[in-house]
């Protein structure tokens, strides 16, 4: 099948698990993630419609954005943020779905005031459950602290919280790790965080983005299902 051909399977498989879940498909937002893709798969998903995509790494993305520069894509930044890339992703990026603790928030911040006369881009914090060893995020209690200092930022904007749960084959596995950010995130509401400061959980991929939706997901990061597997560099 074409990019163009998955993407309209994925929209439709979008809709269909919001429905399921009383929810108007309209609340969710399919975040295409290109990354280890070239430009031209970019078009392709473009020409179909997309405009939301997602990348791991700032140099990649950076190269990527450089040979799509003539279209509007709004940019997110999905894969872990390193110090000494800081000031470039706060540049070219919309949204840093991956901020994931309050050192990496307090320089974001920095880098985006320092850019801009205006506002900086969108951030979500990035939250660890599992505390799995081979992957970033804050565990919840830094979490909870990235986001109220977040709400005292000079040019970043949040938006929400991200999730990248501990893989397994089984899709419902990861039920209960979707509902335990929507119940952060309910929490954190009730606790006072303004309701615009965590209107956004991104949260589901490829394999589990129907469940994540039937959950609360706004946000869905969906790259083998609409662009095929990996491509291998060397």
């Amino acid at each position: 099948m074409s990019i163009a051909e998955n993407l309209a399977d994925v929209r439709r498989r979008v809709a269909e698990a919001a429905r399921r879940a009383r929810r108007s498909p309209s609340e969710v937002t399919l975040v295409a993630v290109s990354k280890t893709f070239g430009a031209e798969a970019v078009r392709e998903a473009w020409a179909a419609g997309q405009r939301e995509f997602g990348e791991n790494k700032v140099q990649e993305a950076l190269q990527k954005m450089a040979g799509t520069a003539d279209m509007e894509i709004r940019w997110h930044l999905i894969g872990h943020l390193q110090s000494n890339k800081v000031r470039k992703a706060a540049e070219a990026f919309a949204v840093i779905q991956s901020v994931d603790s309050l050192a990496l928030l307090e320089k974001l911040d920095a880098a985006a005031a320092a850019l801009t006369a205006s506002v900086g881009p969108e951030m979500l914090v990035q939250v660890d459950f599992a505390g799995e060893a081979t992957k970033f995020g804050a565990p919840e209690a830094e979490a909870v602290r990235c986001v109220h200092a977040a709400l005292e930022a000079r040019a970043l904007r949040p938006a929400g919280l991200m999730l990248m749960p501990p893989w397994n084959d089984d899709p419902e596995a990861t039920r209960p790790w979707f509902a335990r950010l929507r119940a952060l995130r309910d929490r954190l509401l009730a606790e006072g965080v303004p309701p615009g400061a965590l209107r956004q959980l991104s949260m589901g991929m490829s394999h589990d983005f129907e469940i994540a939706i039937e959950e609360g997901s706004t946000l869905v990061r969906v790259g083998t299902a609409i662009f095929g597997k990996r491509q291998v560099r060397p």
